[in-house]
This record gives structure tokens, C-alpha cells and sequence, in this order.
């Protein structure tokens, strides 16, 4: 009997590496989730951890037109079976802009799920050093963690908490991408 995983995307890890390693490719989240958890596991559920683009009191032209794309892209998300989104917010503090919230729906969403015996594998896509605790507890709770990473996109620390890795290469964003 093949076990079940849980894919935990960082949904700003993915993008920035789309638009600077992998040409902004169209990827099918759906089969990206369903290939990672290929051949050893099926898929329970994908999560999707994101901002929304920033919003001003009176939004510009490109804070709608930026929104108005997010909400599209996440709207097709949602017509995927098993897919849960989670969404941070984005605050801006003078030029700079910080992501709240994120991290930690991450994290307690991994621990629930392996406290929880739901799943037997997580497979978290990210290269945020910030989810190696989580990761040390899902452990502790018997579960195989799996992580999908870029080299050199990676905290060295959650590369070396994680049971597997897995690099993401051109190739097989090609392979789930339209």
C-alpha cells in the first residue's frame, strides 16, 4: 500500500525561482504535486503558502492589475482536487515589503498534519531555514520528510534536517508546465 503525502509549497520560493532559473514557465501545480509524490506515495493534499500583492489605500493601476493576476492564478489553483491555499499578508514598511504570516501557517500546518498521523510523507518545497523545526518534529512523529529544492536556493540547515531531497532542474519543470 503506497503511503500518503502532504506537498507543502512556498508558493514565493517556486515563483522566484520560475522567473530567475526556469524562464517563467506555466507550471500545472497539480501534476508538480502528483509527480513529487511519485512512485513511493500518493497524494493527500497540496498546500500553497503566498502573499497576495501589496494593496494601498487607494490601489494603483499596477497594485489592481498585479492583484487581479494573483487572484486569477489562484482561482485555478483552487479547481484543483486536494488544494488548499494559505495566505499570508504583505506589509510595506517605507520601500521595503516583508511577508507576515506565511512561515507559520507553513510550519503548523506540517505539525498538525504529522502530529495528526494524516500523512506519511511531507513534501515541502521551499529553501526557508525558518521550517526546520517543524521539520525536526514531523520527524519525531514518524513522518519522511522530502525536500525539493534548487541548488544554492537552499538554507543549508533545512537541506540537512530533510530525510530526501530532490533538486528541481529544468527538466522536470518542463515536464509539468503547459
Amino acid at each position: 500500500m503506497l503511503g500518503k503525502a502532504a506537498v507543502l509549497i512556498d508558493g514565493g520560493y517556486i515563483r522566484a525561482l520560475n522567473k530567475n532559473r526556469f524562464g517563467m514557465k506555466k507550471i500545472d501545480f497539480l501534476r508538480f504535486s502528483d509527480d513529487l509524490c511519485k512512485p513511493d506515495c500518493t497524494r493527500f493534499r497540496t498546500y500553497y503558502y503566498i502573499c497576495p500583492p501589496y494593496q494601498s489605500t487607494v490601489p494603483t493601476k499596477k497594485e489592481r492589475a498585479l492583484k487581479a493576476g494573483m487572484d486569477k492564478f489562484l482561482y485555478e489553483l483552487k479547481q484543483h482536487p486536494r488544494f488548499e491555499i494559505r495566505l499570508g499578508i504583505l506589509k510595506k514598511t517605507g520601500k521595503k515589503y516583508e511577508q507576515k504570516g506565511v512561515d507559520v501557517l507553513f510550519a503548523c500546518d506540517l505539525v498538525r498534519l504529522a502530529a495528526a498521523k494524516v500523512i506519511d510523507k511531507a513534501i515541502i518545497v521551499s529553501g526557508d531555514s525558518d521550517f526546520t523545526p517543524a521539520v525536526k518534529i514531523a520527524k519525531e512523529e514518524m513522518v519522511i520528510t522530502k525536500l525539493v529544492y534548487y541548488p544554492g536556493a537552499c538554507a543549508p540547515a533545512l537541506y540537512d534536517v530533510c530525510d530526501e531531497r530532490m533538486r528541481l532542474t529544468q527538466s522536470f519543470i518542463d515536464s509539468v508546465s503547459f
